[in-house]
């Protein structure tokens, strides 16, 4: 897992290279066309069976590769590890993606700034001013650090690559399925609700994480825990609350607020206890925060299962 981590540090997601998670989406665009096409299934069964076969046939693959790779040769088994380890975590991927939004602002273009945060949120973007395109950055961010970094994580380093992507599949069919619009309020229940299961425990412990964090880089770790427990349950999501409160706790900010979603204004709680600005430089300290939260929950979780191990043996 250090090797994952050093290695998405160093490379982060190539745009030339097709990632695996492109994988799991055609799957389950095709297992979705497979099971609406029954007609006799209720939704939430189709979508339940869609699901399963996802997520079993990404965790199927995952564990044939790494024993293939295995009884090829150790070392080969190693590699494989590591490099289906560095595809299910994407630290680099986010700060790139922060760092751009941020140096658009710095530059002065709004313009620029809203066509690149519009690529981290699913809110409109056209007409947000310097603060709301900040705001929606750290947000994702926020979020993010819990779905795309920690979470794949705590799976990882308990059951290995396996775990890494019966993470990241199940994370996928919710970002593409997890909406309650016509189309997928009943088809998406179940990869929504497995989804919110397995982040449960990952969301509240990458609070202790930012914390460290916060710590460390000089910020307010007293406020993350306070911001976490007066606001945390506020937020419409069982799990995003935790570390998107936790930064702004630590950041000295409020996320939430307004927001428009395909031209219907839509508001939502506010998380944090403080009104700090929300501008470029916001998004730098939530980049920082994220890679030493992450840092700090990679090295807390495989120092605890490698302490675990010794006291086992």
């Amino acid at each position: 897992m250090p090797a994952a981590f050093l290695l998405d540090l160093l490379l982060g997601d190539p745009q030339w290279f097709p990632h695996p998670v492109r994988l799991v989406g055609k799957l389950a665009i095709g297992a979705e066309r497979l099971f609406r096409g029954m007609a006799f299934l209720p939704l939430r069964m189709a979508g339940a069976l869609t699901a399963a076969t996802v997520i079993t046939a990404t965790v199927v693959t995952v564990l044939a590769l790494v024993v293939a790779a295995f009884l090829l040769h150790p070392l080969a088994g190693v590699v494989a590890s590591v490099l289906l380890l560095y595809f299910a975590i994407a630290p680099r991927d986010l700060y790139d993606h922060a760092a751009a939004v941020r140096d658009a602002l710095l530059a002065s273009d709004l313009e620029l700034a809203r066509r690149r945060v519009a690529m981290m949120v699913g809110r409109d973007t056209s007409t947000l001013d310097e603060e709301g395109v900040a705001r929606a950055a750290v947000e994702s961010v926020a979020e993010n650090t819990s779905d795309g970094v920690t979470a794949p994580l705590f799976y990882g380093i308990l059951f290995g690559p396996a775990g890494a992507w019966l993470y990241k599949a199940s994370n996928t069919l919710d970002s593409m399925f997890g909406y309650r619009n016509e189309r997928y309020r009943e088809f998406g229940w179940a990869s929504a609700r497995f989804d919110d299961l397995l982040n449960f425990l990952p969301a509240r412990l990458t609070v202790l994480a930012v914390a460290g964090a916060a710590f460390i880089l000089r910020l307010d770790p007293a406020a993350t825990f306070r911001s976490v427990m007066e606001a945390a349950r506020r937020h419409e999501s069982p799990n995003a609350g935790y570390p998107e409160s936790a930064f702004a706790g630590a950041l000295g900010v409020t996320l939430g607020g307004e927001r428009s979603y395909g031209g219907v204004t839509k508001t939502v709680p506010t998380l944090g206890i403080r009104e700090g600005a929300m501008e470029a430089a916001t998004i730098s300290r939530a980049m920082r925060l994220m890679y030493v939260a992450s840092a700090i929950f990679m090295a807390g979780g495989t120092g605890l299962l490698f302490a675990a191990g010794m006291f086992m043996q």
